[in-house]
């Protein structure tokens, strides 16, 4: 079982970039899927940015053109930059590996992101 492991989180004013980074064993090229998801305060956890192994990606909408989600070829790392940040992208991220279609994916511990207005 892969064990995602997150970072790059961090305080930023409104209007500002970060780039979140997971690390995990094993070649996520190969993956069937990897994602970002998020959690604020008192809300359910959501997908934000999903990329497969085809390289076919998905955003929800409300970071569409300011979020990028891809794979790092040398550091076989999985990426989220994130621009133009709104308080309301406040929250803790989550890297989401699923090697296989057949097995369950691993979550790594989460990296917290904070905007201020």
């Amino acid at each position: 079982q892969v064990q995602p492991v997150e970072s790059g989180g961090g305080l930023v004013q409104a209007g500002g970039s970060l780039r979140l980074s997971c690390a995990v064993s094993g070649n996520i090229f190969s993956f069937a899927a990897m994602g970002w998801y998020r959690q604020a305060p008192d809300k359910q956890r959501e997908l934000v940015a999903q990329i497969i192994s085809d390289g076919s990606t998905y955003y929800v909408d409300s970071v569409k053109d300011r979020f990028t989600i891809g794979r790092h070829s040398a550091k076989n790392t999985l990426y989220l930059q994130m621009n133009s940040l709104k308080p309301e992208d406040t929250a803790v991220y989550y890297c989401y590996a699923k090697p296989t279609w057949s097995e369950a994916g691993s979550w790594g511990q989460g990296t917290q992101v904070t905007v201020s207005s």
